[in-house]
């Protein structure tokens, strides 16, 4: 990726971390309008709040202001009743809000806040299935429960209990977590499913299904990205029983996303090309490359490669401003699809979106190792 373009885009997105830092408003940035910048938000975090604490810790490395990182643990901070939340997405806001302080910083109160989400997922933990299940508490779940589970609990739950594995013994309950959810939720071919339900009394596997995708039997392309994204976590904590899931689930991804790199929603849309993209699966797959190209050696040169076009295509095309008579605030990543099923912002910004983003930006600027994070 080209220097200045790469300059470019952090700046872009630099300035809309400080826009959004201005703007008056309660709770964490949710999804927003890319027409006016406004911020739908979420008082307690959603599931959603890490990522904006994420955005701060890198744009503390970034620049080395301490405005950023003050302004992470202050946000951090409020995540704390979170921790006794019985939703196992607290995963996603305790690694990327609090853990991510820890790892870049030695940040002493983000090591503590950590360590209560880790702990906080431990009580989740059944024994009986050997994972995780949803919870009675999951965000935006229309199946949840103790037999269900569903793959977005892989990425951040996974590495946060490994970071914690010596301190808090809990490595060999994230083996088992990890284990679980590639034998419930990626197929035979490599592609995932969202979710599935399985018999509290033994883990065996149910059903699958799909909270957001198209159809149970499709491939929504956030499920795909998010698994590719918690078994590159799960390598970089040295677990290699986990390699070759995470190869398969990868190279799905570079087999069937389309040429110009930009996934749609749902991979079996029938309506493709005349649906919505989502960026925000495509930068989170983009981030997740880059770390196995590090974790795969065998495959370094077509990750590392993919990882860059989906980077470039993101900023060229739908990183804000996107031509010269663009006039929207700049660094807003546009052309993310929350939840196409329900309607709800199909073509907007939404926070993760930007996070991923910005961490793939920082990767290939040489900022920190991709893997780190």
């Amino acid at each position: 990726m080209k220097r200045a373009l790469l300059d470019q885009a952090v700046a872009r997105m630099l300035a809309r971390i400080d826009s959004t830092l201005s703007r008056p408003g309660e709770g964490f940035p949710h999804y927003a309008d890319p027409a006016t910048g406004q911020w739908t938000r979420s008082s307690a975090g959603d599931w959603t709040g890490g990522f904006w604490c994420g955005l701060l810790w890198l744009a503390a490395l970034r620049t080395g202001e301490a405005r950023y990182r003050d302004q992470a643990r202050a946000w951090a901070l409020r995540l704390r009743p979170r921790a006794a939340s019985k939703s196992v997405f607290k995963g996603f806001l305790f690694w990327y809000g609090a853990e991510l302080g820890s790892e870049l910083f030695a940040d002493p109160v983000a090591r503590e806040l950590s360590a209560e989400g880790a702990r906080g997922l431990m009580q989740m933990y059944s024994r009986t299935a050997q994972l995780i299940p949803l919870g009675t508490e999951a965000e935006e779940a229309s199946d949840v429960g103790l037999n269900e589970a569903n793959i977005d609990a892989l990425p951040g739950t996974a590495a946060l209990l490994l970071s914690h594995g010596t301190t808090l013994g809990c490595d060999e309950m994230a083996r088992r977590h990890v284990r679980r959810h590639i034998a419930l939720c990626v197929r035979d071919d490599g592609s995932v499913c969202q979710s599935a339900t399985f018999d509290p009394a033994d883990g065996r596997l149910v059903r699958r299904y799909t909270h957001k995708g198209i159809r149970d039997d499709s491939t929504w392309a956030r499920a795909q990205a998010w698994g590719m994204l918690g078994l590159a976590q799960t390598l970089a904590w040295r677990e290699t029983e986990f390699r070759d899931a995470a190869a398969r689930v990868a190279d799905w991804w570079l087999d069937h996303v389309p040429a110009d790199h930009v996934a749609f929603w749902d991979f079996d849309d029938p309506a493709i090309p005349d649906t919505n993209r989502d960026t925000s699966a495509t930068a989170i797959a983009a981030a997740a490359l880059l770390k196995l190209a590090r974790l795969v050696p065998e495959r370094a040169e077509r990750y590392r490669a993919a990882a860059e076009a989906a980077v470039e295509q993101l900023v060229s095309r739908y990183l804000t401003p996107v031509s010269a008579d663009d006039r929207r605030e700049p660094g807003i990543l546009t052309g993310g699809c929350f939840n196409k099923r329900l309607g709800v912002a199909t073509n907007h910004e939404l926070i993760w979106g930007d996070y991923f983003l910005f961490e793939s930006l920082l990767a290939l600027d040489g900022c920190f190792v991709p893997e780190r994070v």
